[in-house]
């Protein structure tokens, strides 16, 4: 019986060395993201690092902040050369990937055009010719598509708009935001939200990856349960995206 209670009390003692599925959790994980202003700031400051680290740190993992493209994000980790990268919808990539079944943030997902045009809705979208960039698979989330292309960078979209190369650029809303600084007159932009789409750690289909994807869940559990993250969030200047109550899948 002393034994069964010393081993309980170890277990509480130390959480950072309970077993995660088949493996003892890593003391590091390395984390990839395309440079995202005040979310993935390359100095490894904005809100995205801020949540990773609030998830793995307490647990005993150190967090390794790297900056790359997305798409060479997504690359890195199915080859197992990073452990999971930030910013991906809910199956976005269907090999050598692992999803944990709690989401960590939610994108509010927009569509940038001329204010002239007719008024932008999730049911007729597929009557505008679309834009985004590269890697960010917008066709498996929004209904009805038609005419859509992907370019490789975010410069030149309101020279893109004007010149009716395209109706509307989709993007998360504060790249959008981002974009509309640079516009001599925003007032002849408009911006419509269109749906919100939970955002997942993508996690290497690996021994290590399977062990630090169960860490993410169990402590994604605990912080919302506590509300520690909220002030992550408000600090950043972001909207909180779980519910009183939340469970795993969606924020």
């Amino acid at each position: 019986m002393r034994c069964v209670w010393l081993g309980i009390l170890l277990g509480l003692l130390i959480p950072s060395l309970a077993p995660a599925g088949d493996a003892t959790v890593p003391t590091r994980i390395r984390v990839v993201s395309e440079v995202w202003a005040r979310y993935t700031e390359p100095d490894g400051s904005g809100l995205g690092w801020d949540l990773v680290r609030a998830v793995f740190g307490p647990a005993g993992v150190r967090v390794e902040a790297h900056s790359v493209p997305y798409t060479r994000a997504v690359g890195l980790v199915q080859r197992g050369e990073m452990d999971a990268w930030v910013g991906s919808y809910a199956d976005e990539v269907r090999s050598g990937v692992l999803y944990p079944r709690w989401a960590y943030d939610a994108d509010q997902i927009c569509a940038l055009g001329l204010a002239e045009q007719p008024e932008v809705r999730l049911d007729n979208l597929g009557s505008f010719h679309l834009a985004w960039l590269r890697g960010y698979a917008y066709e498996r989330y929004l209904p009805n598509l038609k005419h859509y292309r992907v370019i490789q960078r975010r410069d030149g979209i309101l020279s893109m708009l004007t010149l009716r190369h395209a109706d509307l650029f989709i993007d998360a809303r504060p790249e959008l935001e981002d974009v509309l600084v640079h516009a001599r007159d925003p007032s002849a932009f408009r911006v419509s939200c269109l749906t919100t789409l939970p955002l997942y750690l993508g996690f290497a289909d690996t021994a290590k990856g399977k062990a630090l994807a169960h860490l993410f869940d169990r402590r994604m559990e605990e912080l919302v349960a506590s509300g520690e993250l909220r002030p992550i969030f408000e600090r950043w200047h972001y909207p909180y995206p779980f519910q009183e109550g939340a469970h795993a899948t969606t924020p």
